[in-house]
């Protein structure tokens, strides 16, 4: 087996997954190819990384570490490591399997999801097992052992605490902070939420995108287990413990392709829930023109898969089917959107985030026994209306490190900001969340934590000509400039008069 010694040389870089790189001479002395894997060795233990070649970055007898493995292996300036080139994974005969329309065993799948989380499937073998995956889908038995084995390759949270209650949304609307008034409302309930959630990847703001904004959101699994011991709730980013890491690798290849396999969809959500020892999962399925799906038959096919996997896999698993079709409330983007779920929580939030909010969680509780069946949502608004569900996200807040006492008025608001207006009077027909999601983006956000949109019209509303509709806020003057150019180009909303069209016959 070729090996070789090389001196570190860290490179002030990020890069998706463990990377190195190497002078082209060493690479062809080893018989590495650039985006082959090596296995790197060092005194604080071993990782695979990929390697990438080159001819003048880095020195003959040097390897450049980018942050990941740097990090990783706690490795400084002039340090030594190993590195072995190592054989192609079995694997990819499974992933190979896949795309010809094979089901492939528990072994085999479990292969598979070892090695992605492990590093040891290239970029490409990872897109095409997706890519097999939206082509030939899995079977019932598949899904079952999908799950499991991304489940088994990370971290559990175990809670010495029954029920434990889950909610996720499968996403697809801007503005989608029903989280952070659901989880207060179960948890001000004497129930128990540990919640975590993914940073935004294509959205204008994740829900940890958002509660960064009033704390932390990074923690171990003994923090998170702590918090959640303290006050029976967090909303904490899943993306900082190591539950089913191979959803976190397989999400970040899906969104360049714009695909969503639905095996795998079901497959890392439930993971999820599962790696929390969750008992009671609500899926919340969004639905409406321009959501992830568009009609009520679409989201109840969904959500019937959800179920008899949740089944399978020993879950009680609900799906609610909500409205999607516009963004929910009026505020995108992570200042913005905290703004207003603490002017919902203190009771002057919008109307469909009350609704969508309290409904979500009427039925937690209803599953848990906490309220008879269909008299949730009442439970839950009188809790929201009480004030406390916001005494206990202030708890929430404090114990995640951020001040419980903190006003509206401080939180992050950029000052450059322009209106979009209405280009002839009319009603709102409709209000496009792709383009609303790509104008928060264009504006900074998530990154800018006071960019986004403010929505100053929804659908059904009067407006006249030359009257704002919508608010674009940004910290830069460019991005504002990029993000007002975009709705010239794609209109973020469309109006027209209650005569749509006169047909008349000829005379």
């Amino acid at each position: 087996m070729s090996k070789k010694t090389f001196t570190v040389t860290p490179l002030d870089a990020e890069s998706r997954r463990h990377s190195i790189m190497i002078h082209q001479e060493d690479a062809e002395s080893l018989g590495i190819k650039a985006g082959d894997h090596a296995e790197v060795i060092s005194d604080e233990g071993e990782l695979i990384a990929v390697v990438s070649t080159t001819r003048r970055l880095v020195e003959p007898g040097h390897m450049g570490t980018f942050s990941g493995v740097t990090k990783s292996l706690n490795l400084d300036r002039d340090d030594k490591v190993s590195l072995i080139p190592t054989s192609r994974s079995e694997s990819v005969n499974y992933i190979r399997k896949k795309i010809m329309g094979g089901e492939l065993t528990a072994e085999e799948i479990r292969r598979v999801v070892e090695d992605i989380v492990d590093g040891r499937l290239t970029s490409s073998e990872m897109t095409a097992f997706l890519v097999a995956e939206e082509i030939r889908d899995m079977s019932a038995d598949e899904r079952v052992e999908l799950t499991r084995s991304m489940v088994e390759t990370g971290e559990t949270l175990e809670l010495d605490i029954k029920p434990v209650l889950d909610v996720h949304s499968i996403g697809g609307i801007p503005g989608n902070k029903y989280a952070m008034i659901t989880v207060p409302i179960v948890a001000a309930s004497g129930l128990t939420i540990p919640k975590t959630s993914s940073r935004a990847i294509t959205s204008p703001a994740g829900t940890p995108d958002v509660m960064d904004v009033l704390a932390e959101t990074s923690f171990t699994l003994d923090e998170i287990s702590e918090i959640v011991h303290e006050v029976n709730g967090i909303l904490a980013w899943g993306g900082s413990v190591n539950l089913a890491p191979a959803d976190d690798i397989l999400v970040a290849h899906e969104r360049p392709l714009s695909i969503d396999p639905r095996c795998q969809l079901l497959a890392s959500v439930l993971s999820k829930k599962i790696a929390v020892n969750a008992d009671e999962v609500l899926i919340d399925l969004p639905t409406g023109p321009g959501a992830k799906c568009e009609s009520d038959e679409e989201s109840e096919d969904l959500a019937h898969d959800f179920m008899n996997l949740g089944h399978r896999l020993g879950l009680d698993v609900e799906a609610a089917i909500t409205y999607g079709g516009q963004p929910l409330g009026y505020n995108v983007g992570p200042g913005l959107e905290a703004r207003e779920v603490l002017e919902t929580l203190q009771g002057d939030g919008p109307n469909s985030l009350v609704e969508k909010a309290t409904s979500l969680a009427g039925i937690l509780l209803e599953m848990a026994g906490r309220a008879d069946y269909g008299r949730g949502k009442r439970a839950a608004l009188d809790v929201l209306k009480s004030g406390k569900a916001y005494g206990k996200m202030k708890e929430i807040i404090e114990a995640q490190g951020g001040d419980p006492e903190v006003s509206k008025d401080e939180l992050p608001l950029g000052d450059k900001r322009e209106t979009i207006d209405a280009p002839r009077g009319g009603y709102v027909k409709r209000i496009h969340n792709s383009v609303i999601t790509e104008m928060a983006r264009t504006a900074g956000s998530p990154g800018d934590k006071g960019a986004g949109l403010r929505l100053l019209h929804k659908e059904g509303r009067k407006v006249e000509k030359g009257e704002p509709i919508i608010e674009v806020i940004s910290e830069h003057e460019r991005k504002l400039e990029d993000a007002v150019n975009l709705a010239g180009r794609k209109p973020p909303f469309r109006i027209e008069s209650m005569l749509l069209k006169r047909i008349s016959g000829s005379r």
